[in-house]
């Protein structure tokens, strides 16, 4: 049966090298309690998680304007969870092939790709989308146009702004998990800068290498620039 729906992915920022440093089985542990998080945060709206690809969770709504809400919702859950990683989410609006209470079709493909290009901590949504955000009084940043994997014209996307109040925590530079004073293990101060680690093996990599790990959060803050 073919419907309408807005289709969101949200991941895990950051997954692999939380993978590597923490091992497979915190990082199982760890999409488990997100889908958890993600599930319990939608219930009340017009939205629904699908199901889990990875380290993703895809979200399906009525609308835009209630998938922005939900990606919303999944955000600031997460932000209340302490030693988590951040996430990126990507929204696309359009027609789906719904089968068995999942979604295929363009719209999920798309949808998920544009996930892809969002960096930590970012929202980017299509034009229907970004038309919703506007309308609803969420702050928009058009990014252009974009040649997506597999996808055959270029798409305009434009970054979102649905959390602008949520009170950063700072990030593990070598797992990339958000880590909160009282959680933390280690803290090194490099480069004219404080780094907080979350556990005894972060804060050993960390002072072996610490240019290397200084070095991939520059590169982070760069990617989720709109600019």
């Amino acid at each position: 049966m073919t419907d309408e729906r807005t289709i969101a992915f949200v991941d895990l920022a950051g997954f692999t090298a939380l993978t590597e440093v923490h091992g497979d089985a915190a990082a199982v542990e760890l999409i488990d309690a997100f889908a958890d998080t993600a599930r319990t945060a939608v219930i009340g709206i017009d939205a629904s998680l699908v199901k889990t690809i990875g380290d993703a969770v895809m979200l399906a709504a009525v609308d835009p304007a209630t998938a922005l809400d939900a990606v919303r919702l999944v955000f600031e859950a997460c932000d209340d969870t302490d030693a988590f990683l951040e996430l990126r989410a990507g929204l696309h609006h359009g027609s789906v092939i719904a089968r068995d209470g999942d979604y295929f079709g363009a719209t999920v493909n798309l949808a998920a790709r544009v996930a892809s290009q969002a960096a930590s901590g970012q929202t980017l949504g299509t034009a229907a989308v970004a038309s919703a955000a506007h309308a609803l009084g969420i702050h928009t940043v058009e990014l252009g146009a974009h040649h997506l994997r597999n996808i055959g014209a270029p798409v305009e996307l434009w970054a979102i702004e649905l959390c602008p109040s949520r009170v950063d925590l700072p990030i593990d530079p070598v797992c990339r998990m958000r880590v909160s004073g009282h959680a933390a293990v280690g803290r090194i101060r490099h480069a004219g800068a404080e780094h907080w680690l979350c556990s005894l093996e972060c804060v050993r990599q960390f002072a072996a290498d610490p240019d290397r790990y200084v070095a991939r959060g520059d590169n982070d803050a760069a990617e989720a620039s709109p600019h």
